[in-house]
C-alpha cells in the first residue's frame, strides 16, 4: 500500500545535507536578520524577498521538508514550530491585512534547499498562487 512505499520514496526524494544554507545559518557560520526565535525554531528576513515581507521558519533540527518533519520531529518541536508561525504574523504586523504561508517541497515544489523552511509572505497583494 501507499503507507508500505512510502519509506522507500522519501529515502531516495532528498537526503539531509548538514553543509545547506540553513544549517550553516543555524550554526552561527551566515550572518541572518532574526525575527524570532525559541528552543525548536528561528525565523529570519529572506535575503532575496519575493514580497514586502519575506520572512523563513526553520526548525532547529535536521529535517528535509514538511513531510519529513511532520513524520519524524518530536511532537514538542511540531508545536513550537505551528505556534511560531503565529508569532512571526504578530511581529510582521500581518495579522490586519494577512499573508501566505509556503513550504516548497521536493523537485515538483520547486524546494531549493534541503532543509524543511516555511515561507511567510505579505506587506501588500500577493498574486496568483500559481502561475500557468
Amino acid at each position: 500500500g501507499v503507507k508500505k512505499n512510502y519509506k522507500k520514496v522519501r529515502s531516495r526524494v532528498m537526503t539531509y545535507d548538514t553543509e545547506n544554507i540553513f544549517a550553516k545559518i543555524l550554526r552561527g557560520e551566515i550572518p541572518n536578520t532574526t525575527v524570532y526565535e525559541n528552543e525548536y525554531v528561528l525565523a529570519f528576513e529572506d535575503i532575496n524577498p519575493q514580497a514586502p515581507i519575506h520572512i523563513l521558519i526553520v526548525p532547529k533540527g535536521p529535517y528535509t521538508d514538511m513531510a519529513d518533519f511532520s513524520l519524524s520531529a518530536a511532537g514538542e518541536e511540531q508545536v513550537a514550530f505551528t505556534k511560531s508561525i503565529s508569532e512571526v504574523v504578530t511581529i510582521a504586523q500581518l495579522e490586519a491585512t494577512g499573508f501566505r504561508a509556503i513550504a516548497n517541497t521536493g523537485i515538483d515544489g520547486l524546494q531549493e534547499v534541503p532543509h524543511y523552511h516555511l515561507h511567510i509572505l505579505g506587506g501588500g497583494p500577493l498574486g496568483p498562487m500559481v502561475n500557468r
